[in-house]
């Protein structure tokens, strides 16, 4: 989960690490520190806290150099301390390391450099490998097969990049299961986890595959199969992001900037027709269909199951990611797997894609990132085009997803072009909901009634229940108050127990054939003293607080239109508790660690 950053070129290296790091910091933000060769020196900074804060004491930016590499941490292994921040150094203090991933037999080969003299500082994984790296160094001379000699015996995941103080003029890099990206510059480069790291200075990446170890120069790139150490040649991509999208706008933070943005983001997912009836093709041939996710997307793959339900009479098997492995062996070479993720880089979606892949099952991608590992183990990507999301919370993505699962819907019943109207139409109303400031308004003035609240339910039938779910999820993520989403007829089978008095329920309410039983739910936690918050395009005496919503006509996307409500208040929430929506407590934004 963590955000590593290198650059090796002619600009001030401290300079640019920060920047980089700076838009890698929704990865990872308990520690950071930089690491340059100034002056023959291999130099190290690191310290505890978010990158600004740091910056104010160390004066990152002024720190020489043409070459460096950076990391900002969620820590894993080792607690929030200086001594465990990256980057990690050898015993000679030659050779730094930074790393994303796990290394599983870490233990074992600490053990081993123990007994050939190797001393530890800090209590993490990755400062095994500098050691290791030292070890081979002294007998190969050579820091590219150094570096193919560590990854053979590396266990586990890892991106990391080193720094040879021998060697000022390159970044060795090694990648296996955990995201890592080379931007190509003109005389200049750049590796990151992410490509919006480098988007200032070039949108040109070169994507490393499983196993494979490059050598970073400012006027060139050589990448390795990590296996046999033979040359590879490797494809340079342009990629259709720009530095604005990257950025806040204007915005206090990308949140809200992001929930803003699905007045547009709703229908980048057209023009893939070609792409969506190939999907369909291979849908149509399986005899079982599985949607794989994690998180919000797993939600986003719920939503997408009543819709076959509701259109094709086809029922999917969502399975939560890290819960794949034990329903592995219902897929065989007659399955089709759809796997969702905005990052393309979630460690358990992609094991279970591996797994399935394995068992000769084919793959679909729902994905945003262009390149992503998903995305080039899949069989067949379709992208949801919402741009970087950088916030840690997902809210642009997710009604992307859902833009994209519902044309998938419909034109698995030969009725795409119905489908592209209808999600025009409900982008209209999104795009009218979010351009009313009273709307803004009355979700901030709800969050002002909310923020001291321990405890927020959520309520809905049928699509509604998910977006309960998912509205649940944004309220907790950011703002830490308990909240859960309920199916409206699950309240007589155990959750009316909770409801005390003053107790807020969001009800969750479009004008279908659900509205009349939920009301009915809302009713009877009102009952128990519950305040019943409506979210519907009519207001009803059983609401409380009530947020209106465009007339959505039966439009089957409306859980697009209903979830931004939801995600306003959220955003509100916690802004007003003091927490950094952008930055939520013990979250980052790509979990690439299972």
């Amino acid at each position: 989960m963590c955000g590593i950053f290198g650059y090796v070129g002619n600009r001030k290296a401290g300079k640019i690490l920060l920047e980089g790091l700076k838009r890698l910091e929704y990865r990872g933000y308990d520690s950071m520190g930089i690491a340059v060769i100034e002056n023959d020196e291999l130099r190290v900074i690191k310290d505890v806290g978010k990158i600004d804060e740091i910056n104010k004491k160390l004066h990152l930016e002024n720190v020489g150099g043409r070459i460096g590499i950076s990391h900002t941490r969620w820590a894993t292994h080792g607690g929030v301390t200086r001594i465990n921040a990256h980057p990690h150094v050898s015993c000679d203090e030659s050779i730094a390391v930074v790393h994303n991933g796990i290394i599983e037999n870490y233990q074992q080969l600490k053990k081993e450099l123990s007994e050939k003299g190797h001393a530890f500082k800090s209590q993490t994984d990755t400062e095994i490998i500098p050691h290791m790296l030292e070890e081979f160094y002294k007998k190969t001379k050579d820091p590219l097969k150094a570096v193919l000699e560590t990854v053979k015996k590396l266990k586990g995941s890892f991106a990391f990049l080193v720094l040879f103080k021998d060697y000022p003029d390159r970044i060795l890099v090694a990648r296996y299961k955990s995201p890592l990206v080379i931007g190509v510059g003109d005389g200049e480069a750049f590796v990151a986890s992410d490509v919006p790291a480098f988007l200032k200075y070039t949108n040109k990446v070169i994507f490393l595959d499983e196993m494979e170890v490059a050598v970073v120069k400012r006027d060139g790139v050589e990448v390795y199969d990590g296996i046999s150490g033979k040359r590879k040649e490797k494809e340079v991509v342009e990629v259709d992001w720009n530095l604005e999208q990257a950025e806040k706008a204007g915005y206090p933070h990308f949140m809200i900037k992001e929930i803003m943005e699905q007045k547009e983001s709703l229908l980048r997912v057209l023009g893939q027709d070609e792409n969506i009836m190939k999907a369909v093709e291979m849908l149509k041939h399986a005899n079982k269909i599985f949607v794989v996710a994690a998180g919000t997307s797993y939600h986003a793959g719920l939503v997408a199951r009543y819709w076959f339900v509701k259109l094709a009479g086809v029922d999917l098997n969502v399975i939560v990611a890290s819960e794949f492995p034990h329903f592995k062996n219902l897929v065989d070479k007659n399955s089709v797997v759809i796997a969702i993720s905005q990052s393309g880089e979630t460690a358990d979606v992609l094991e279970a894609v591996r797994e399935s892949k394995k068992r000769d099952a084919k793959v679909i991608a729902v994905v945003n990132v262009m390149g992503s590992t998903l995305m080039r183990l899949a069989d067949l990507s379709l992208l949801i085009n919402a741009g970087p999301e950088i916030c840690v919370v997902a809210t642009k993505s997710y009604t992307s997803q859902l833009s994209l699962l519902g044309l998938l819907a419909h034109a698995f019943v030969g009725k795409l072009e119905e489908g592209k109207e209808k999600l025009k139409e409900m982008q209209k109303k999104v795009k009218e909901f979010l351009e009313n400031e009273n709307n803004l308004k009355l979700a901030e003035d709800l969050a002002e009634n909310l923020k001291d609240k321990q405890h927020i339910f959520l309520i809905g039938r049928e699509l509604s229940y998910v977006t309960a779910l998912e509205g649940a999820l944004k309220i907790k993520e950011v703002s830490y108050i308990h909240a859960e989403g309920f199916a409206g007829g699950e309240l007589k089978h155990g959750t009316l127990a909770l409801i005390e008095d003053g107790i807020p329920c969001i009800a969750i309410s479009p004008l279908d054939k659900t509205r009349d039983e939920i009301l009915s739910n809302a009713m009877e936690i009102k009952a128990r003293g519950g305040k019943i918050i409506g979210i519907s395009e009519e207001n009803n005496e059983v609401f409380d607080e009530f947020i209106k919503v465009p007339k959505l006509n039966g439009n089957v996307f409306h859980p697009i239109m209903m979830i931004i409500p939801i995600q306003l208040v959220s955003y509100y929430l916690a802004v007003k508790r003091g927490y950094d929506p952008d930055k939520p407590r013990n979250l980052a934004k790509s979990v690439t660690v299972k």
